[in-house]
């Protein structure tokens, strides 16, 4: 059982924190050695299995990521991204593999995460399901195969609680799509269209973002041309989906030279 990896959960008493704690929690090739949470939570100190409800499992929530993940093979970040910046920073001294899920990083948090996979295995994708990294790579493809006859949009829907908008997964698309016309999708993305705001410009990739009730993830990308559309769509009802593809990058990187990596790599659909 010692023998197992050690895995470390960010954002505890989160959604998303509480799944990937139960799903590395009924793993028989994982163990769970910790627990964060940010400074002042009512969880800090408390039994972890008590926190969410359930029967004590004799291991208590920290704010301390330096003790943490100095015990860890693997952390698990679904955070914001200045905790993902200095988790990577521990990561990185600790040469602990660090699985990042967390969306809405500026150019400079990708900086850092940069330099922190020179010491250490980052795995960092937008979204960790097998379905989504698929659907990437059907939307690179189809892009490579249309003109700019065919719009591209991108709709994504989640829960009330999201606070970034375009989703990661969005915009993990939205590269896709980018990369299959040749193009860097900062010189084409569209992302606001309020009031009037001219025609659609040709060879733009379009987002729309809708936020309600407790929708888990749905995305389409579409391409419409004049008489006909392709929608490729992907639909995420658990939340489950993401914390095992999490876990399946937290074991993959163990033993793997330093670098970043993405969820394509994972699961042996990288290009490269």
């Amino acid at each position: 059982m010692t023998d197992l990896p050690g895995i470390v959960i960010t954002g505890a008493s989160g959604r998303m924190g509480q799944m990937l704690i139960n799903t590395v929690l009924n793993s028989s090739n994982a163990r769970l050695v910790g627990a964060l949470e940010r400074p002042g939570h009512d969880w800090i100190g408390r039994d972890l299995g008590a926190a969410m409800g359930g029967a004590e499992i004799g291991l208590n929530v920290s704010d301390d990521p330096l003790e943490m993940i100095a015990r860890a093979h693997a952390v698990i970040d679904f955070t914001a991204p200045a905790a993902t910046v200095e988790f990577a920073t521990l990561c990185a001294q600790a040469r602990c593999v660090h699985v990042i899920g967390t969306t809405g990083l500026s150019e400079a948090d990708l900086k850092h995460l940069n330099a922190a996979a020179r010491h250490a295995v980052v795995v960092r994708a937008g979204n960790m399901s097998l379905g989504v990294n698929l659907l990437t790579q059907l939307t690179k493809r189809v892009a490579a195969a249309l003109d700019e006859d065919f719009d591209i949009e991108i709709v994504e829907a989640h829960h009330n609680q999201k606070v970034d908008a375009p989703s990661g997964t969005a915009l993990m698309l939205g590269e896709a799509a980018a990369e299959g016309r040749g193009v860097a999708l900062d010189n084409v993305s569209d992302r606001g269209r309020d009031g009037i705001t001219g025609k659609r410009e040709r060879g733009h990739i379009g987002f729309s973002a809708i936020r309600g009730g407790d929708i888990v993830g749905e995305h389409d990308v579409i391409f419409a041309a004049t008489g006909e559309r392709i929608v490729l769509r992907h639909i995420a009802t658990d939340r489950a989906v993401f914390a095992r593809g999490a876990l399946k990058a937290a074991l993959w990187g163990q033993g793997r030279r330093p670098g970043e990596y993405d969820m394509l790599d994972v699961l042996g659909l990288s290009e490269n």
